[in-house]
């Protein structure tokens, strides 16, 4: 079993809750309990089909419910090596009546084809051997038969398609299942394709239950938020995060308050100003009759007036700085 099955190996995983989220939508779609069969395609080879189909498969397997895949893509399935399962025989040497054994024997049981996986409740039918003509297989009452006959065994039956762009198989496949899902890939799968394979499932009348986007970049900080059943430290280490940042948020604030107040002079201070300029003007009355006591001792008048201006310019000053 290769490490693809991450909702089997890492059920813990964002992908695996993902997957989850995708098997509960089709749950709410079946009110009806008669969506059983559903068919994963998608429009061009590299998308992510197989995987999409592998890890939905084990998810509702997971639930309880009986589940079966089918590898339908006959030209180059892949199923066998996700699950570890043998390739053949599969589903064209059951259509074919083509036998794989020795003897030439052949088997129109179905049973004889699946095969059991490690994981409970899920079985596979492989893709077998390549044949020439997998779309005359897939359009055989034998196909009918045995989506009939798995309907009736399993709770879901889930069929890995071809790539609906470049081969019909699957849009053949669209008219025997009961609902069927695109896979698409972010930044690969072009709009003009998706739109075309929408309108030709729609025009043979299948039904398309929606679209799957895969391939879509995560950065490892996204998918730490993102992920639900985290350790308990994450959250922990964010309040820290978040205490810190208010806390110097509410420093900053006070320093800048602090900062305004001692810009804002206060009604003591101000008296204390005007206390310190009437001192001030004290001394330059003492000063002015100093000088007249001076000027009569023969002090020169120029010289006077001089420091009488530079008096009145330091008090201009001092009320400006006041205001």
């Amino acid at each position: 079993m290769r490490k693809e099955l991450i909702v089997h190996q890492d059920p813990k995983s964002p992908i695996s809750e993902i997957f989850r989220t995708l098997r509960t939508n089709i749950q709410f779609m079946n009110t009806k309990k008669n969506l059983k069969t559903i068919l994963i395609t998608s429009t061009l080879p590299g998308e992510g089909k197989s995987w999409v189909s592998s890890n939905l498969a084990v998810g509702f397997a997971q639930t309880g419910k009986n589940v079966i895949l089918i590898d339908a893509d006959m030209r180059k399935g892949r199923q066998y090596s996700i699950f570890g399962v043998s390739p053949r025989p599969g589903l064209s040497n059951y259509l074919s009546g083509v036998s794989v054994h020795d003897d030439g024997e052949t088997s129109e049981n179905f049973e004889d084809f699946v095969q059991r996986t490690d994981i409970p409740n899920l079985d596979v039918i492989s893709a077998g051997n390549i044949p020439p003509n997998p779309s005359e297989l897939l359009i055989s009452p034998q196909m009918v038969n045995l989506l009939d006959q798995l309907k009736e065994i399993y709770d879901i039956v889930i069929v890995d398609g071809t790539p609906s762009q470049l081969v019909t198989d699957s849009l053949i496949l669209t008219r025997l299942v009961d609902s069927t899902i695109v896979v698409t890939a972010s930044k690969q799968t072009r709009k003009d394709d998706l739109r075309r394979i929408i309108t030709n499932i729609q025009n043979v009348g299948g039904n398309i239950s929606g679209i799957v986007l895969n391939k879509v970049p995560v950065s490892t900080r996204r998918y730490q938020q993102a992920y639900y059943y985290g350790s308990t430290n994450m959250p922990q280490t964010k309040t820290i995060q978040n205490t810190q940042t208010q806390i110097n948020t509410t420093i900053k604030k006070n320093n800048n308050k602090q900062r305004k107040n001692d810009r804002i002079p206060t009604k003591k201070s101000i008296n204390n100003r005007v206390g310190e300029i009437k001192n001030k003007n004290n001394t330059t009355q003492s000063l002015n009759n100093k000088i007249q006591l001076g000027n009569q001792k023969g002090v020169s008048l120029e010289k006077t007036q001089d420091i009488l201006k530079q008096i009145n310019e330091y008090i201009d000053s001092e009320k400006k700085t006041l205001q």
